[in-house]
């Protein structure tokens, strides 16, 4: 029996639904395992398929595809080490379960399978797997490996029965994707489970973009009583062998890379920046485009795309109006310039003109309102769908998370494009973003280093600029008070008397109130966006559009 026991960690980036891909990155994989000499070559998470598939999982051919490419790599995998690799599994009385594979000796060795399953947040596995009886620990390169699936661990139970089966060593697969401060709570848990169970603890994480999801990767090894010995670094793909030696203690992991972790502002930025990079590579989109307004929205969402794509492969246009002022044409251009994107001048003024000739004999009578404000707009989303689909460009929208939530944004109009980087970025948080991008480059940005948005873009009071004068201020509470108050309402759940309480108006509470419910419709037409909260728009917050309840507490 070895006293010495290799595992190779695979922290990777799969596709949902490119089987075949991801089946040939584990093989790829499994591959360095070997030429490392390791006994066990680990994969996160229903890794063969793409996490998350949501109801794709359902469709049976989808399935069996998956099933029978697993086991056409057992066999190509049989000489070497075992390897371990997340997916699908049916089971002989029709229910299907989320499952992690053991192959082994060219065949599927074992399958164990997830025993808790998630169903809040942006999960619903209970709808989509059945649970299984807790399984013990699986014999690999005579080590005993406790394999609880992602969930299993956060609960002592799974990881516990799997101590008192015999396990020596707990593997857990994952597909955990990010939220501001996650790793610390992931870390926390996990060394729950090593201080109950006594026993070392490997963290495997997938990493990479899947629609309004970030999987950030950020693997990690812990020794009994909670020691770290390993730590992947966060986003980036990377394999990493981790040696493990017989003690009388029982085995222990050796130190071996650490890599430290940036800040939450920089974390953030990333998971804006990669969540649009695989979106785009994902789906097939190489170039973007959007509306440059010179307002600091936009110039925050050029820059996460220039550093996403690189800057040959963004477009910004300016389509000006009779409403926008001087600064922001200057301001516009000169965000583009400093990108060194491509940028479009592109009035609106004619066509303006040609519609209000059109609707003049309608409108007699009535008195110009949001409605001709709207045109403005929704003209700006028909010229930017037009280039879209002449150049192949995917549009992008640029609402931040306080302009969805109080539906200040046209449908049909800005809110047209297929992506929103920013859309769970409060908009207090989008100043301070644009600063530190303004201060800090990293080798994963496109873009350029140095001050590339324009310091006045951040200073100056925002504006849609679709009348004269108009600032966001004569619509909404000052965005310290909005971004308070929907932190309240949205994140924390809070009530109406909660608000006051905190110290914010009544007026202003009960009109956040009122317009984060009646925009609810917009959200529901609104493009997906990079998820950087607990309570992001979409799957985290589902609300129902038609609702009479207020809060009048």
């Amino acid at each position: 029996m070895s006293d010495h026991f290799r595992l190779t960690l695979a922290q990777l980036n799969p596709t949902v639904g490119d089987i075949t891909g991801n089946i040939a990155k584990a093989r790829a994989a499994w591959e360095a395992g070997r030429e490392a000499g390791s006994q066990f070559v680990a994969l996160p998470e229903m890794f063969a398929v793409g996490y998350q598939t949501q109801d794709l999982i359902l469709k049976p051919a989808f399935v069996r595809d998956a099933v029978d490419q697993i086991e056409a790599l057992a066999v190509a995998c049989g000489d070497g080490p075992v390897l371990g690799i997340g997916g699908p599994c049916p089971g002989e009385d029709g229910k299907l379960h989320n499952s992690y594979y053991i192959l082994s000796g060219g065949a599927v060795q074992t399958v164990t399978h997830k025993f808790f399953l998630p169903n809040f947040n942006v999960f619903d596995e209970v709808r989509l797997f059945s649970r299984e009886r807790m399984q013990g620990p699986v014999s690999v390169g005579g080590v005993r490996l406790g394999i609880p699936i992602c969930e299993d661990a956060w609960y002592p139970d799974v990881a516990e029965a799997m101590a008192e089966s015999g396990a020596e060593i707990l593997v857990v697969p994952n597909g955990s994707p990010y939220f501001r401060n996650k790793y610390e709570t992931r870390q926390n848990h996990m060394v729950a489970r090593v201080v109950e169970t006594g026993l070392p603890l490997v963290y495997l994480n997938m990493c990479g973009g899947q629609d309004d999801q970030v999987f950030d990767g950020g693997s990690f090894v812990l020794n009994p009583h909670g020691r770290p010995a390993v730590q992947s670094p966060v986003f980036d793909e990377d394999i990493t062998h981790v040696d493990f030696d017989r003690t009388p203690e029982g085995w222990r992991a050796r130190d071996g890379a650490f890599v430290q972790h940036p800040g939450a502002w920089e974390q953030d930025y990333r998971v804006m920046v990669e969540s649009l990079r695989d979106y785009c590579r994902k789906t097939g989109f190489g170039k973007v485009l959007l509306g440059m307004s010179g307002g600091i929205d936009s110039a925050l969402v050029a820059t996460i795309a220039a550093d996403a794509l690189g800057p040959s492969n963004v477009r910004c246009v300016m389509l000006p109006s009779e409403y926008t002022s001087e600064h922001s044409l200057e301001d516009a251009k000169a965000c583009a310039e400093a990108l060194g994107v491509h940028y479009d001048f592109v009035p609106i003024t004619e066509g303006r003109d040609a519609i209000t000739n059109t609707l003049a004999p309608l409108f007699e009578g009535t008195q110009p309102d949001l409605t001709e404000e709207n045109i403005q707009s929704r003209l700006r989303g028909l010229l930017l769908m037009a280039l879209s689909n002449k150049f192949g460009e995917m549009l992008l929208t640029t609402g931040n998370k306080s302009e969805v939530a109080v539906g200040y944004a046209t449908i049909y109009g800005d809110m047209a494009g297929g992506y929103n980087p920013i859309k769970d970025l409060y908009k207090t948080r989008v100043f301070e973003t644009c600063r530190w991008r303004n201060a800090n480059h990293r080798d994963w940005m496109g873009g350029p280093a140095g001050e590339v948005i324009p310091e006045r873009i951040i200073t100056k009071p925002p504006s849609a600029e679709l009348r004269e004068d108009q600032k966001d201020s004569d619509s909404l509470p000052d965005y310290p008070v909005l971004d308070g108050i929907l932190t309240m309402l949205v994140d924390d759940e809070a009530s109406v008397s909660d608000c006051i309480a905190a110290g914010y108006a009544r007026e202003d509470v009960k009109k956040v109130e009122h317009l984060l419910y009646i925009s609810e419709y917009k959200r529901f037409q609104s493009a997906p966006g990079a998820r950087l909260t607990r309570r992001a728009f979409w799957l985290d917050r589902r609300y129902p559009i038609v609702n009479r309840w207020r809060d009048e507490g």
